[in-house]
């Protein structure tokens, strides 16, 4: 049974009362630790699925959308290593992060924008946060 099913958003909190309410009431704590187990068991194999998918997006994005011409391909995989830490970032904390001044991290960003590595988020034209939304989707259990 998946992780989705069996301690998915209601129907998880039903078998987690009902598994406790047995182990407090019947004493049963062999179920209450099969059941806990199982739920270990699920969040690993999540966490090892989302892994190879993180993977996965790493080397399409280095293979295929970071351009690898000019001086600016090192600063583009440092870029990409930090916004795996940090998915949600703005143009200030890229020239802290990178050490560079605005018009290299203006034009950085705008290369990740146009390869759909970040999205603008804000809609502004100061103060533009940016995220990495191909990345935080991994992490989402609705759209996976």
């Amino acid at each position: 049974m998946s992780h989705k099913s069996r301690l998915g958003f209601c129907g998880g909190w039903l078998l987690y009362y009902a598994n406790l309410t047995r182990a407090r009431t019947q004493n049963d704590l062999n179920q209450w630790v099969r059941f806990f187990l199982v739920g270990v068991k699920e969040t690993a194999e999540d966490a090892i699925d989302t892994f190879g998918r993180i993977l996965a997006l790493k080397s399409d994005i280095e293979a295929t959308r970071i351009p690898k011409i000019g001086k600016r391909t090192a600063l583009r995989l440092r870029l990409l290593t930090a916004l795996y830490s940090r998915p949600v970032i703005n143009a200030q904390q890229v020239a802290l992060l990178l050490d560079v001044n605005h018009s290299t991290v203006s034009r950085l960003i705008n290369v990740f924008v146009e390869q759909g590595i970040l999205q603008e988020k804000t809609g502004f034209r100061r103060n533009r946060l940016f995220e990495f939304g191909t990345y935080l989707s991994l992490f989402d259990k609705r759209r996976g």
